[in-house]
């Protein structure tokens, strides 16, 4: 498991990688503690001024895994309790202090798109595509995402990403304001390297003080909490059952008989 996130630290930037190319990079719990242990460590480390999200094959992430999903509206107790527990990369990301950067390249799904909401410098390839299907699995927004994505981009463009689980492309992300810059794929890495070597060479009290300025870590905590009931409750409901039975099955869920 340690494998599947990558974790390097070089002139100031501790670089997150994740490496699950093989099942698209899709999160499983303990790749969510590996991420949010090193970000919350970040805070204490002197040696780390800016942390680089990344990821290695043609997927940024897949998002949680739908089999995790599936066990626990089937009564797995194991992982219940282990959903129960809290994200905690999204806790992670709520308190964070460090500056955050995301590269990120092809596909971008669910957590793959709320987690670049609490970064602070994103710069995608401009043929990525970003998803937040919650409402199509039956599910709700994490992450303080029903929070965070409408102050970004507004009411509207935030309601079709969710509940109609539009797409949108990389040039799109950028011009909305999800993220700094679309770049040419090839080119991607380096450029979000650059931008995490210039905030870690900036006056790091400075640097805090400023991400601390611009955050509501009190309000987005909050906002995760309610979130985190709300799903907690529809992950164990008949409207997730029908939707992972019919993500498995690879046909269109039916909704019309759920009661």
């Amino acid at each position: 498991m340690a494998d599947h996130v990558l974790i390097e630290k070089s002139a100031g930037v501790l670089t997150l990688t994740l490496n699950r190319p093989e099942k698209k990079n899709a999160l499983t719990r303990e790749m969510y503690r590996a991420l949010g242990t090193a970000i919350d460590g970040a805070e204490h480390d002197k040696d780390v001024r800016c942390v680089l999200i990344q990821a290695n094959g043609d997927m940024f992430t897949a998002g949680n895994d739908i089999s995790d999903f599936a066990k626990v509206n089937a009564g797995d107790g194991g992982a219940s309790q282990a959903r129960e527990g809290g994200n905690p990369l999204l806790t992670a990301l709520g308190r964070a202090k460090t500056p955050l950067v995301a590269a990120v390249n092809g596909r971008a799904v669910g957590v793959g798109v709320t987690l670049l909401l609490h970064c602070d410098l994103v710069f995608v390839a401009e043929d990525a595509l970003l998803t937040t299907p919650f409402v199509n699995l039956a599910l709700v927004p994490e992450a303080a995402s029903s929070m965070l994505l409408p102050a970004r981009i507004g009411h509207a463009r935030a309601f079709s990403m969710f509940v109609l689980g539009e797409a949108v492309d990389g040039p799109t992300a950028a011009a909305w304001g999800i993220a700094n810059a679309a770049v040419p794929p090839a080119e991607l890495r380096a450029r979000a390297r650059a931008a995490a070597d210039a905030v870690a060479a900036r006056p790091p009290a400075s640097v805090a003080l400023t991400k601390a300025l611009m955050r509501d870590p009190v309000g987005i905590a909050a906002r995760m909490d309610e979130e985190g009931a709300h799903f907690a409750a529809q992950l164990k409901s008949p409207e997730a059952r029908e939707a992972f039975a019919a993500f498995a099955e690879k046909r269109a869920p039916d909704f019309s008989k759920v009661a």
